[in-house]
């Protein structure tokens, strides 16, 4: 159980990151703070401060730019993650992937867990390895537990793309990286991705790099 010191001393590193101002620094792999996991939230931060640390999130999702931010990725082990996506796709994309917009949120002690069998495999890059992607197999539906931002109860299913992003923020907060789940012979630079592989799906990757993707049930 955290004690008040604890919860103290993490206030004061919030506080101390928030001085800045403007965008926070974003933490990248090899740092052991993505691999930790992450404190359950239970009022380490008062409730002036979470705002201004969710805020602080917020801007630097839009500055990256990026769908999704996990607490432990600007260095900070709280359950806490904010997700967004206004998803300015073709239309192609859309329909593959099941990428809808997503409004602004805050997720709060989130857990999910997989609703069916049905998975879906994509490219997916992430703010804490920058310049690569790879494909990740997950499942295509997923039930959403936590809380908000003011405490309130979630319990929402998500599909499609708005699937993917809950499941890999939420992965932050247990210590775990998207290439830790995915397909790594399809590890490619951001350059090779916009050359080769800028399909609505990862069917000719897989094909040109020999690589499997998931049968559906």
């Amino acid at each position: 159980m955290a004690t008040a010191r604890d919860h103290a001393s993490l206030a004061e590193h919030v506080e101390e990151l928030l001085t800045v101002g403007g965008p926070l620094p974003i933490v990248a792999a090899g740092d052991p703070v993505l691999r930790r996991g992450t404190e359950r939230f239970d009022g380490q931060l008062d409730s002036a401060l979470l705002a201004r640390f969710v805020e602080a999130l917020r801007v630097t999702m839009h500055e990256a730019p990026g769908v999704g931010l996990a607490a432990p990725q600007v260095g900070v082990p709280l359950r806490i993650a904010v997700i967004e996506d206004p998803a300015p796709v073709p239309e192609e994309v859309r329909l593959a992937r099941g990428r809808v917009p997503q409004p602004f949120r805050v997720l709060v002690n989130p857990t999910y867990e997989p609703v069916g069998a049905a998975r879906a495999a994509f490219f997916e890059g992430c703010l804490s390895v920058p310049g690569w992607q790879a494909v990740v197999a997950r499942a295509a539906e997923v039930r959403l537990r936590g809380e908000d931002e003011v405490g309130r109860p979630v319990d929402e299913v998500f599909s499609g793309w708005p699937a993917r992003i809950v499941q890999h923020e939420t992965d932050h907060l247990d210590g775990v990286l998207y290439l830790d789940r995915a397909e790594l012979r399809s590890l490619s630079s951001n350059q090779a991705m916009a050359e080769r592989w800028a399909q609505a799906t990862p069917d000719q990757a897989a094909q040109a790099l020999d690589f499997d993707l998931p049968s559906q049930p």
